[in-house]
């Protein structure tokens, strides 16, 4: 008796709370081309354009148009599609399409949604959505938590008598750690943190690019407002008037680079 053949489940574009996902698919096989189209439109998403060559994608994509991803051949007249991409100055994420399976690692090397082999069928056009969105949730993760955290890195509390007065980060010029005390240096005076070690002001403000010059001492380049040689490859920089600091040999290279210097 013959199996029966089961129905292939519908492609869904949409996600709850989220708008359609946009495309661009680009073959220059007339028919793969129109299916793959016809079958992202009847999931509910939203192609934008269908393009036969990577000079036209080109030109579409200066036009700035907003898209989610593209859906991008391999073997094209013209130049492939990872020559095409590597002329796109900041690419969109891409998903390849192709019926050659050899190119799927390369395809992966350089951080591509997916790879779909031709004949495209709806399962496994379903998964290449589904990293697609996976993938802008990523993204947009990872904005919301630099968001937050440099949010929360406006200012820290300092000991001011018997109370506590708020600091700006912006007006530090550096942190330095005595006796188990952290000291936050700000207009030329310092002012009495609640952390005991360096490593936790690192840890509060990730994304405030402090650099730590010495042991003692974490620097935040933007306060820096000059610098001298000094002897054994090593820079003393000025924060405030009257106060520099010695910036260890091996962070020198690291803090000329923060700076524009090399």
């Amino acid at each position: 008796m013959a199996m029966p053949i089961p129905t292939p489940m519908p492609v869904k574009c949409q996600y709850a709370g989220m708008k359609p996902l946009k495309f661009v698919v680009v073959d220059d096989e007339p028919l793969a081309r129109n299916r793959l189209s016809r079958m992202l439109r009847e999931a509910g998403c939203e192609v934008l354009a269908e393009i036969e060559n990577g000079a036209s994608l080109k030109e579409w994509l200066a036009s700035g148009v907003a898209l989610d991803a593209i859906f991008l051949d391999i073997q094209m007249p013209g130049g492939s599609g990872f020559e095409i991409l590597a002329e796109l100055p900041e690419p969109p994420p891409v998903v390849f399409v192709t019926a050659y399976a050899e190119h799927a690692t390369r395809a992966f090397d350089i951080a591509a949604v997916d790879y779909l082999l031709k004949p495209v069928f709806e399962d496994r056009l379903q998964i290449a959505l589904d990293r697609i969105r996976n993938h802008q949730i990523r993204l947009l993760n990872a904005v919301e938590l630099r968001s937050l955290a440099t949010a929360s890195a406006l200012r820290f509390t300092v000991k001011a008598g018997v109370g506590r007065l708020f600091l700006e980060l912006k007006k530090v010029t550096h942190f330095e750690v005595e006796d188990e005390v952290v000291w936050a240096w700000a207009g030329g005076k310092r002012f009495r943190t609640q952390w005991t070690a360096l490593s936790e002001v690192e840890g509060a403000f990730p994304y405030a690019g402090l650099l730590r010059i010495q042991r003692h001492v974490l620097l935040r380049p933007e306060a820096v407002l000059g610098f001298r040689p000094l002897p054994a490859g090593r820079i003393a920089v000025r924060v405030a008037e009257g106060i520099e600091l010695t910036v260890s040999r091996g962070t020198t290279h690291t803090l000329k680079k923060q700076l524009g210097l090399q």
